[in-house]
């Protein structure tokens, strides 16, 4: 594995584990659940979380190294804020159990994007699209409320996030042939593949997790 992409795997790991330590630490504190929960707090959570991925995403390339690695943190960390919410829907034994089967699912795809020969920068355009139309059914179902159509959704962005993470591998390890700075590269890398993962791991818990009674 090249460089580049051990820098990547060690801030996403680092960006997991911000997310899940803060998501835990959250969920065991009465007083802050309160807070977040039963007002607007989480709400306003929800939309910082989108407005910082909006920031990152469109900034990354052009901040200095250290600028992307805190937005990165703060990130993960008002991330875990909202993620907390998991930890009190399921059982910790099924979160630790769908973590690893997302992981391992996870690797899997990331290795056939490192080994193909396939040109995966194609289908780029594609799971955009399949994503937009994802977002746009998810709508929908807020207002349908349809179990079936829930899980038909579940299923298909674990099929576009398990694509994305072969295609994000790729061209990582076709960024690492560039002269931009490797540092902006790998927390943008690690910044997309976090994103991969935590969307395979939220809907494939959501299919088979185990949630408190």
């Amino acid at each position: 594995m090249n460089k580049l992409l051990s820098k990547t795997f060690l801030w996403m790991f680092l960006g997991l584990l911000v997310t899940f330590m803060t998501g835990y630490l959250v969920s065991v504190n009465e007083n802050m659940i309160n807070a977040i929960f039963s007002g607007s707090l989480y709400w306003l959570f929800i939309l910082l979380e989108l407005g910082l991925v909006i920031y990152f995403s469109t900034r990354v390339m052009k901040m200095k190294p250290t600028s992307a690695k805190i937005c990165f943190l703060l990130y993960s960390f008002v991330s875990g804020l909202t993620f907390s919410s998991i930890f009190l829907l399921f059982e910790i034994s099924s979160v630790i159990y769908v973590f690893l089967i997302a992981a391992v699912i996870f690797g899997i795809f990331g290795l056939i994007g490192y080994f193909t020969k396939l040109d995966l920068s194609k289908i780029g355009t594609f799971l955009l699209m399949a994503l937009l139309g994802v977002i746009i059914c998810t709508v929908i179902n807020l207002f349908l409320n349809n179990s079936t159509f829930d899980l038909i959704i579940s299923i298909i962005c674990i099929l576009i996030f398990l694509a994305y993470t072969a295609y994000d591998i790729k061209k990582i390890k076709l960024l690492s042939e560039t002269s931009i700075d490797e540092e902006v590269l790998a927390i943008n890398g690690a910044f997309e593949l976090y994103l991969d993962y935590i969307n395979i791991f939220i809907h494939l818990l959501s299919i088979i997790g185990d949630s408190k009674d």
